[in-house]
C-alpha cells in the first residue's frame, strides 16, 4: 500500500512580541539636542538592561532575547518624516508623522528654542491628542512651554530650565513654578516637567522605574532596580532632586 507524501507546513516568521511601553517622542527644528537624546538613550539602555535580565541561558549569548518583550518603544514623531534639525546642527530622521496613527503610553516632549512650536497648530494639536490617549506625559526644559500652550499644563506644579522660570511664569501665571529640582510630578503622576537639558536624564530615569515598577514586580524586581542598572549600564551618576548648588551664569 502506497501513502502519499505528506509536505510540511512552510515555516513563517515569528512576529516579535509586543513592546510593554510605547514612548512617542517628539522632534521638531531647534530642539536641543541632549532633551532629546537623552531620554532616548535613557529608555532604550533600560530596554536592553531588562532584555538582558530576563533572558535564559540557551540564549545569553544572543545579543538580543528573541522571546523577552521590549520593554520601551521609542518613536520619534515629527510634523513630517523629512529631516528634523536639532539646535545645535544634529539632524534627525523620525520614525512617524503626525498623521500616523499612533497610541503612546507616555508622551514626552522635549525642549530647546520652542517659538515655531509653540506657534505651530498641528504640532499643537497633536500634544493635545497624543495626551489625552496617554497614561503619562512629561516634558523637558523648555517643553513645559509647549506642553502649556497646548493646554496640557494649566496650573499644576511644574519646572523648567533655571534661565527660562520666571518666563514660563509670566506667560502662563496659573502655573505653579519651582526652582532648585530636577523634575516636578502633577496630577498624580500623570504630567512629569523636568530642569533643563541633562535633568531630562534623572526624569527620563525617574519615569523608568514608575513605568516599570508594576511590571517588574513580577520579576521579583522594581523599577527603581531597573532604573539604577540602567544609570549604572550608562555610567551616570542619577541625580534625582539634589537642589542647585552652583549660582547660574549669564544666559549665552
Amino acid at each position: 500500500m502506497s501513502t502519499a507524501a505528506t509536505a510540511s507546513p512552510t515555516p513563517t516568521a515569528s512576529a516579535s512580541p509586543a513592546p510593554v511601553f510605547t514612548i512617542a517622542l517628539l522632534a521638531f527644528d531647534g530642539m536641543e539636542a541632549l532633551d532629546f537624546a537623552g531620554p532616548f538613550e535613557v529608555f532604550t539602555t533600560a530596554s536592553r538592561v531588562h532584555a538582558k535580565l530576563n533572558t535564559s541561558k540557551t540564549e545569553a549569548h544572543l545579543p538580543f532575547s528573541k522571546s523577552v518583550r521590549v520593554l520601551f518603544d521609542v518613536k520619534c514623531v515629527a510634523h513630517t518624516l523629512g529631516t528634523v534639525q536639532a539646535r545645535a546642527g544634529l539632524r534627525v530622521l523620525p520614525d512617524a508623522d503626525f498623521a500616523t496613527p499612533m497610541q503612546a503610553d507616555l508622551l514626552l516632549v522635549p525642549g530647546g528654542v520652542v517659538d515655531r512650536a509653540m506657534t505651530c497648530p498641528d504640532t499643537l494639536a497633536w500634544v493635545q491628542r497624543m495626551h489625552t490617549t496617554s497614561r503619562w506625559t512629561a516634558s523637558v526644559c523648555t517643553g513645559a512651554f509647549i506642553l502649556a500652550k497646548a493646554g496640557v499644563l494649566t496650573d499644576q506644579p511644574v519646572t523648567t530650565h533655571w534661565e527660562d522660570q520666571a518666563d514660563l511664569q509670566h506667560q502662563f501665571p496659573a502655573l505653579q513654578v519651582h526652582s532648585g529640582v530636577r523634575w516636578v510630578s502633577a496630577d498624580g503622576g500623570r504630567i512629569t516637567t523636568s530642569a533643563g537639558i541633562s535633568a531630562g536624564i534623572d526624569m527620563s530615569l525617574h519615569l523608568v522605574a514608575t513605568m516599570a515598577d508594576s511590571h517588574m514586580q513580577a520579576l521579583g524586581l522594581d523599577g527603581h532596580d531597573l532604573a539604577e542598572r540602567t544609570a549604572y549600564q550608562m555610567e551616570y551618576t542619577w541625580t534625582q532632586q539634589a537642589p542647585r548648588l552652583l549660582t547660574p551664569t549669564p544666559a549665552i
